[in-house]
């Protein structure tokens, strides 16, 4: 089998009247590639965002039919396809990037700087870098194809980007996606930090199923789409440190975008991925 379509990390597979989902070991940093493979990673994103689409779809449902393979085709019945496999519902995708922001920092941080908001929105007066936002935003972006950077719009553009897909439906369906966004982040925040992690910011995607309802796809808070920071030591003022891909980020903005990590960036990178997991399903991979 061959994928129908391959993103930065994910390869999309039909099965006919469904899709599988690999996501595979590359990372990609600032929209580009990197020449490593992190192992285990694909796995680390695939259990992650199973167990969140467990956990919430009292709110929304998601795209997620099985992440076992014995439920797919033969060729997934392969040890490279075994845990970091998906098989989910055929949506149409929305052409937006639903991002929610608890705190302030990365490219935040820096617009509030020098403007006082963050994507348009009017933020208070004195905030310190990794400060707790009063209530949660939602900033959406448009999506970008691969080598391109995401655009932030406000959300009355998203209005006019949903409009153009769904006649009639971008009103209704832009602000599905905006109450979604944060009431699924506030949930997932709230159990995080139970469980020693506190989500700074993340993004989800959406797509429309056959009956016209808003559903959840792509994958769902892991470490490739959200901040992650132990909630220990949390410190605002300056950045924290992240169980996340921020710290292959990090040594890539202080190595002038050499696109390949050390070996031990790529393992230190991997480590803080399964440690997350393990903080918050209580389980090792």
């Amino acid at each position: 089998m061959k994928p129908i379509k391959e993103g930065k990390v994910r390869e999309i597979y039909d099965n006919g009247d469904s899709l599988i989902l690999v996501a595979t070991d590359r990372i990609s940093c600032f929209d580009v590639i990197l020449k490593n493979i992190i192992t285990k990673k694909g796995t680390v994103l695939t259990q992650m965002s199973k167990f969140w689409f467990d956990y919430t779809k009292d709110i929304l449902p998601n795209h997620m039919i099985s992440t076992d393979v014995k439920d797919m085709p033969e060729f997934f019945q392969q040890p490279q396809y075994d845990g970091n496999s998906m098989m989910c519902k055929k949506l149409e995708m929305l052409p937006i990037e639903c991002i929610v922001r608890g705190y302030i920092t990365g490219s935040g941080w820096a617009s509030y700087q020098e403007t006082g908001k963050v994507c348009g929105i009017e933020l208070p007066a004195g905030l310190k870098e990794s400060d707790k936002l009063p209530e949660p935003i939602y900033t959406p972006s448009t999506k970008a194809e691969i080598g391109d950077h995401d655009e932030n719009i406000s959300f009355e553009q998203s209005i006019e980007v949903l409009e153009k897909q769904f006649p009639g439906k971008g009103l209704e369906y832009a602000t599905t996606l905006r109450d979604a966004t944060i009431a699924l982040y506030k949930k997932c925040a709230d159990y995080a930090l139970s469980k020693g992690i506190i989500i700074a910011d993340t993004k989800f995607e959406f797509g429309v199923d056959e009956n016209g309802n808003i559903v959840i796809g792509d994958e769902m808070l892991t470490p490739d789409s959200s901040r992650f920071w132990p909630a220990d030591g949390y410190e605002p003022g300056h950045g924290q440190p992240s169980f996340d891909k921020q710290f292959a980020r990090d040594w890539l903005k202080s190595n002038e975008h050499d696109w390949e990590l050390p070996q031990e960036v790529a393992d230190k990178t991997i480590a803080k991925y399964l440690e997350a997991y393990k903080l918050l399903t209580g389980k090792d991979l």
